[in-house]
């Protein structure tokens, strides 16, 4: 572990690509499915989060994303318009709007995430578990998360 003390830039920057290409490549496999819609990377993200959190909020997903209102309300009108998502008020405060996945927004979830769910499975079923763990890891350091 030491040996990680003394990276080189050099290391990084390629560590850096790795990442690059890992996020074009996980997410190519699902682009000709979102392409039959003529959806995008965002549209994606917004499903991904809407199937993971159920009910979540505007202001919810707005904070997982990282990202404006408006941008936002651009892929929300696009998924509402292809009734991929259903918009509903909380019933306790008329202020908040619950995003839930319709039945086909549920069917192009699961289409897109079998895609992804190969590429990913198959690079950790060929991983050790030692592998997956300590990988995992570096993954939450990356993003800030809580180990």
């Amino acid at each position: 572990m030491h040996e990680l003390l003394y990276l080189k830039d050099e290391q990084i920057k390629e560590f850096i690509e790795k990442i690059f290409i890992v996020y074009r490549e996980s997410f190519s496999d699902s682009k000709n499915t979102l392409n039959k819609y003529s959806l995008g990377i965002a549209h994606h993200k917004v499903i991904h989060l809407v199937a993971m959190y159920n009910g979540i909020t505007i202001s919810q997903l707005l904070k997982k994303l990282k990202i404006t209102k408006q941008s936002l309300n651009r892929v929300i009108k696009d998924l509402t318009i292809n009734k991929f998502i259903l918009l509903k008020k909380s019933i306790k405060d008329n202020r908040l709007k619950h995003i839930y996945l319709s039945d086909s927004g549920n069917k192009l979830f699961n289409e897109v995430f079998t895609r992804q769910k190969k590429r990913i499975y198959n690079a950790l079923l060929n991983s050790s578990s030692k592998e997956v763990l300590y990988f995992d890891n570096v993954i939450k350091r990356i993003i800030n998360e809580k180990i």
